[in-house]
């Protein structure tokens, strides 16, 4: 009887498997259908038939076949049979899903097609800590929707997320003791969270004790419900947060023989901001880290990557005893690992590798050196552990030292996976090298050395700009050889635009040799940083200019010359708009840098017509459908439920994109926008009420109006232009051959 029992469990187990693994591919074609259903509409998503096949390999794969009117697509994964679907309508229907929108154009009659393509890559990752201060802080749901669908077709299966972090982190306080005065005051404004994660600040721009911050957490919850449920639907890898070894000063109180040291972000910030970090010795490193885990997949579940960075961009509070400290850094790391690990062993430590060629000692010297990287991680099995080698471009073009994977001899066999950051702060101009995008990458495949090497990928500050650059970054995570980009411009503007003419092709020969054929750390206007500043006394970081050169501005002609071939195309548009947008800020920053330099800030005319000039942008950057102030606000203020909480969280959004730190120079208008509303609305009136003071011999508080206008509520103001195609035509002519005298 029982071998009965027995074998009649074991039959209803194996029918259970059975059923379950016939379900799985179900599961994983209706979710890349349900995105092409979101991104092109259920009639011309009903073209596609998707088919899963698991011996296609480990890594995502697919295969994409069009005959007599039939388009099958067969992979791996959810997110292979998006990627195989894009190709289709990319590489065999001139199609494009983008940013600023998309352009979907399937004929009647299929054309035939054939390719089969397998990522060299077991993941390909996305997005950066700050990005969801610079650019995803107030996202709703809606907006999420879209960027995941993005992020499929563009065959993306591995976002790093910042949301709920701060949700979980309070329930772990409480338990430890902490009061919800603590607790608050440890915590920044929302904007200002990526920082705070990092262990940069404490308590910046918090909110006030009338509005309760935790119904921002509480929003960030539920969103982080809906992301992760999707993610897990496309079989994507999430990155979540995990605790780094931050806590508030008020530990202080509930553990006062506990050794918490201070440490300083170095960005101006006065004491009462500065972080605190656990040392690595004390037994609540490992607690407070087994505690966060559980508390999170409590809440959702298990996840198998965690972030934790301790001295991401700030020094580290070692013995000066070089042994001690090598022991110091390697009882850091252990804590880490072991405060993820004891909570869930099947768990990977993901460790950003941005601060390893960044961080200079006293001396100008690089401070994370092979032997105290390896100190760190020494303690960390080599198959637990991701290092997200983010900056490859700062190494060959900024910082000019050899790239981290080589330096650090493939991260010591640690699993690592190599990215760029094509922007800081959410910066708007055309910039970055498309030719080493297309090719860099292919030379740490190669590198004999290469280790453990798993992805690819890309962490922008902020997104939504220079959408060529992600195109071309997205091609990238699936190739194994340089890409070129003789043939994949062309291609590339016909997806875009719909045609390739040779006004075009011009076109792209000289924004290959300008904006697109150089690297800029930080690509600012002028007319963006405080009229009062002495520009020469900016560190060298923050020196960086647009690309003025000729041959930007005979791109921009070149390209204006497509605009009766392109009637009513709105991606042409927006391009073209983004174009011009850029000259006419370069030639106001001609006008205004004259203004100031040459005419001792008497000739007043040269200070109206640069300001005439940015009044035009701004009323050009008001058709963008990306470039608005608007936008910005429109998000935060719906994440308030009261008056007052929306004044707190639109007041939040914009300083950081302003000001960032109250009277922190270094951060100052970093994230420099150049967006309709900001430009009209900040930009000219802080530099026109300044000079009108100075004419006046009056004085004029620069920092108090700009902070006056962060915290006024604000209405846009600008007129768009009826047919800005046609201005932003005009308004080039115009200024293409005036010399400024």
């Amino acid at each position: 009887m029982k071998r009965f029992v027995m074998y009649k469990l074991f039959s209803i187990g194996i029918l259970f498997i059975i059923v379950g693994c016939a379900s799985l591919p179900k599961h994983e074609i209706k979710a890349a259908k349900d995105v092409l259903i979101r991104t092109i509409g259920i009639k011309k998503a009903d073209l596609f038939e998707f088919k899963i096949d698991k011996t296609l390999g480990t890594n995502d794969s697919y295969s994409v076949t069009c005959r007599d009117g039939k388009i099958l697509v067969t992979g791996n994964s959810s997110v292979a049979l998006c990627r195989g679907s894009y190709d289709y309508l990319g590489n065999a229907c001139n199609s494009i899903v983008s940013w600023s929108g998309n352009r979907i154009n399937i004929p009647d009659t299929l054309p035939n097609y054939s390719n089969c393509v397998t990522s060299p890559y077991q993941y390909r990752y996305y997005m950066n800590v700050v990005t969801h201060g610079y650019t995803t802080v107030y996202w709703d749901w809606n907006r999420w929707e879209k960027e995941i669908d993005w992020m499929a077709l563009h065959g993306l299966n591995m976002p790093l997320l910042g949301g709920a972090h701060e949700a979980i982190l309070y329930r772990v306080f409480k338990k430890l003791g902490l009061t919800d005065e603590e607790i608050d005051t440890y915590f920044t404004g929302p904007a200002f969270l990526p920082w705070n994660r990092m262990g940069n600040i404490t308590g910046w721009d918090r909110p006030k004790y009338e509005i309760n911050s935790k119904d921002y957490f509480t929003n960030q919850l539920k969103l982080t419900h809906k992301i992760l449920t999707r993610l897990k639907e496309l079989g994507m890898h999430p990155i979540v947060p995990a605790f780094a070894g931050f806590v508030p000063e008020g530990l202080k109180r509930l553990y006062p023989n506990q050794n918490i040291r201070d440490i300083a972000f170095g960005a101006g910030f006065s004491k009462q901001y500065s972080g605190h970090i656990l040392a690595p010795t004390s037994d609540l490193f490992e607690k407070i880290g087994k505690l966060y885990i559980e508390e999170w997949e409590k809440e959702f579940g298990k996840n198998k990557f965690y972030l934790a960075d301790s001295f991401n961009e700030m020094s580290v509070p070692l013995s000066a005893d070089s042994t001690q400290a090598t022991k110091e850094l390697a009882s850091y790391g252990k804590s880490v690992y072991l405060g993820i690990h004891n909570a869930d062993p099947e768990a990977i430590w993901v460790m950003q590798g941005w601060t390893f060629p960044f961080q200079k000692d006293s001396e100008g010297k690089l401070f994370w050196t092979p032997q105290r990287l390896s100190a760190l991680i020494s303690g960390v099995p080599d198959d637990k552990l991701l290092i997200l080698d983010m900056a490859n471009e700062y190494n060959r073009l900024w910082w000019k030292i050899a790239p981290s994977w080589e330096m650090y001899t493939g991260f010591f066999g640690k699993k690592w996976i190599y990215s760029f950051i094509p922007n800081m702060g959410g910066k708007i101009p055309l910039n970055g090298r498309l030719d080493l995008y297309a090719s860099m990458s292919i030379e740490a495949l190669k590198y004999k050395n290469k280790k453990n090497l798993v992805g690819f990928g890309f962490a922008p500050e902020g997104i939504e700009n220079n959408e060529i650059i992600y195109e071309l970054l997205s091609d990238m995570g699936w190739s194994d050889k340089v890409i070129d980009l003789n043939q994949w411009i062309p291609k590339y503007c016909e997806q875009r635009y719909g045609a390739f003419p040779n006004s075009m092709k011009d076109a792209f020969h000289y924004l290959l040799k300008s904006c697109y054929g150089s690297f800029t750390d930080h690509p600012r206007f002028r007319y963006q940083l405080r009229p009062n500043i002495d520009y020469k006394s900016l560190p060298f970081d923050f020196k960086s200019d647009v690309n003025s050169s000729d041959d930007f501005r005979k791109g921009v002609e070149a390209f204006l010359k497509c605009k009766d071939e392109f009637t009513n195309n709105s991606l042409y548009s927006y391009d073209a708009i983004e174009l011009v947008s850029q000259f006419l800020e370069l030639k106001a920053d001609e006008f205004l840098m004259r203004f100031r330099e040459e005419s001792k800030c008497k000739d007043y005319q040269l200070l109206d017509e640069g300001l005439e000039l940015l009044t035009n942008t701004d009323r050009l950057l008001a058709s963008h459908p990306n470039y608005k102030l608007q936008n910005w606000i429109d998000y935060a203020r719906k994440f308030g439920r009261s008056r007052q909480e929306k004044d707190y969280y639109e007041m939040d959004a914009k300083r950081l994109i302003t000001t960032w730190g109250k009277g922190v120079s270094v951060l100052d208008d970093y994230s420099a926008r150049t967006w309709s509303g900001l430009i009209a609305d900040y930009y000219i009136p802080r530099w026109k009420l300044f000079y009108e003071a100075k004419k006046e011999n009056s004085v004029f508080d620069l920092a108090a109006w700009e902070e006056n206008w962060i915290k006024t509520p604000w209405t846009a103001s600008t007129k768009p232009f009826n047919n800005p195609i046609e201005e932003a035509y005009s308004l080039f002519q115009k200024y293409n051959t005036k010399i400024i005298k």
